[in-house]
């Protein structure tokens, strides 16, 4: 398995024995210590209206491991943070990378360790950062262990729910990042069938994440007939919640109270005051899935694909404004002159006596005519000083004129360097950059400089875009010119059109693929919808190395190579110096 560099947790809850599109699951929470099972007893036989099933089977005890042991002598064990069902879920530290990881741990002939190890392994390779990364899935010494990211500093939506209703806006980005995910996992063949609010983590930048993908229902034993329906309503109900701060079933759960028995489901805006009510809508159409809604008569949401594309085409719902605290009012303080800063020498107030206005200096005869005077004595001044100086001017400035001869047309400019003199600088090498890890297309990097217009190279296909943060900070390519080149501009010819591609030029120190891109020098930067991307720095760099950085794509359909989303090729690089 692919390791990765970030951290981040996905543990099990004890609350898989009640469907979620039934009967509302007991309020747990995903990452906190739950009561241990010692028997190893499975749960009985439930099913629920989509067909996801939890089949009663003999499984033997968890492993009855403690805290300090060690896993492939990397992965120590330090907190057991779910026993259940013959599994176990702890927090451990990878001691080789020196980070936090979360770690699932089942008896090799647990009955479900085969589909743990191929849930994982198939989660793993989806690669999206907006599911939790499975980092390894092994089996080993009568063990299977599953080993995660953790994230110590995102936020349950358990405990963002128990804290009150959601503002649109961040109702808005709850359901809209969490069908465009799952509609992509779906489209790779992953489910997830245990979609609740304990399996969805917000960073602290406000990107949510889901844990347990395809893991978590393979823990359990859960399957579905209707795997896209099922995930569709799960993320309905979040939505419902997130809106009335209930749950839409009859039973309490997750910390929520749920909805009066025998009244049925009713639209979050019956339920709560001021919800929104696009969003309203939008929640019943995912979870009344069995016809339209009451309100619209809108057509159900029965995929994540479908869901994504209904909050698509609702008008975007912008964040508050902020609200600022007026200035206290200014305040005017009194006090009596002469005595402040330091105690009065006298009880009490002494009346001082008026004494009379003097007249304003200059008022009479003689003081206008003294006016009158010094101001013209200092016009005067200041004509024949102007004058004197524009004299000194214009004598230097002839003298000038001898001295330096006049440049002729075919001379260099002052910089001793005219435009005619640039000439293109020859491309040694070229390697991919992906400080991240997560190369694009490595192997055709050498397309980009061989002169031949029918060959490029292409980055991979993203669902958001023209930005591709902060999913991803950008795509690029390191170039090496040689040693005492000076590089002056760069023109790139590129594979797709359209809004917009933007493209920087750095000085880098090595051609290495890992340099952090803030101990570069930024040459030039330019934006454009068309195929060909100019760049000019405002004076030449003398710099070895330079990197080609894409952070910008535009969106292009589907060809032979790529499906429809945002992307970018690269197809012919020069430099001029």
């Amino acid at each position: 398995m692919a390791e990765r560099s970030t951290a981040a947790v996905d543990v099990a809850d004890n609350s898989g024995d009640k469907p979620l599109t039934a009967k509302a699951d007991e309020a747990t929470t995903d990452g906190t210590a739950e009561a241990e099972d010692t028997k190893g007893a499975s749960p009985e036989d439930t099913e629920n209206k989509d067909g996801a099933r939890k089949r009663s089977e003999a499984v033997p005890a968890s492993p009855d491991l403690h805290s300090g042991h060690k896993l492939a002598g990397r992965y120590r064990l330090e907190e057991c943070v779910t026993r259940l069902d013959g599994f176990s879920s702890w927090r451990a530290v990878d001691e080789k990378l020196r980070r936090a990881v979360g770690v699932h741990l089942l008896p090799a002939d647990h009955p479900r360790a085969r589909s743990v190890l191929a849930a994982a392994r198939s989660s793993a390779l989806l690669g999206d950062p907006r599911f939790v990364q499975v980092l390894d899935a092994v089996e080993e010494n009568d063990l299977v262990y599953v080993v995660h990211e953790w994230l110590p500093d995102a936020t349950e939506l358990t405990a963002l729910l128990a804290a009150g209703p959601m503002e649109a806006h961040d109702a808005y980005q709850l359901v809209s990042q969490l069908s465009q995910a799952m509609a992509a996992a779906h489209r790779e063949g992953l489910s997830h069938l245990r979609l609740t609010p304990g399996a969805v983590l917000r960073s602290s930048t406000g990107q949510y994440r889901i844990r347990g993908l395809a893991v978590n229902a393979a823990l359990r034993g859960i399957t579905a007939e209707r795997p896209l329906r099922t995930d569709t309503e799960a993320i309905g109900a979040l939505l419902y919640a997130a809106l009335t701060h209930r749950w839409p079933y009859g039973d309490d759960a997750h910390g929520l109270a749920g909805l009066p028995k025998g009244l049925g489901l009713i639209a979050p805006d019956q339920v709560r005051a001021g919800v929104h009510r696009g969003l309203s809508e939008l929640a019943m159409r995912a979870l009344a899935n069995d016809g339209a809604t009451a309100s619209r008569q809108e057509p159900p949401c029965t995929t994540p694909d479908e869901l994504a594309k209904a909050v698509a085409a609702m008008p975007r719902i912008l964040p508050p404004e902020p609200t600022f605290t007026a200035p206290p009012a200014y305040q005017r303080t009194t006090y009596q002159q002469g005595t402040y800063g330091r105690p009065s020498s006298h009880p009490s107030a002494v009346t001082q006596p008026v004494l009379p206005v003097p007249p304003a200096p200059l008022q009479s005869r003689t003081g206008r005519v003294l006016k009158w005077t010094v101001s013209a004595l200092l016009i005067a001044a200041l004509g024949l000083g102007s004058w004197q100086l524009a004299e000194a001017l214009l004598d230097r400035r002839g003298h000038a004129d001898d001295s330096v001869p006049t440049q002729g047309p075919s001379e260099p400019n002052d910089d001793g360097k005219g435009k005619a003199d640039l000439k293109p600088l020859p491309i040694e090498n070229a390697v991919e950059y992906s400080p991240d890890g997560k190369a694009q297309d490595p192997g055709d990097v050498r397309l980009t400089h061989d002169g031949d217009a029918s060959t490029y190279w292409r980055s991979k296909t993203f669902v958001d875009g023209p930005r591709l943060a902060p999913f991803k900070q950008g795509v690029g390519i390191m170039y090496e010119i040689g040693a005492g080149q000076k590089v002056s501009s760069a023109t790139i010819d590129l594979k797709f059109s359209g809004e917009r591609t933007k493209v920087a030029l750095y000085g880098a120190d090595s051609l290495s693929t890992s340099t952090p891109l803030t101990s570069m020098e930024k040459i030039a930067e330019t934006a454009t919808t068309g195929t060909k991307a100019t760049l000019t720095a405002k004076k030449p760099v003398s710099t070895r190395f330079i990197l080609v950085w894409i952070t910008e794509m535009p969106r292009s359909p589907a060809d032979a190579f790529s499906t429809d989303g945002y992307k970018q090729g690269v197809i012919d690089v020069e430099f001029t110096g």
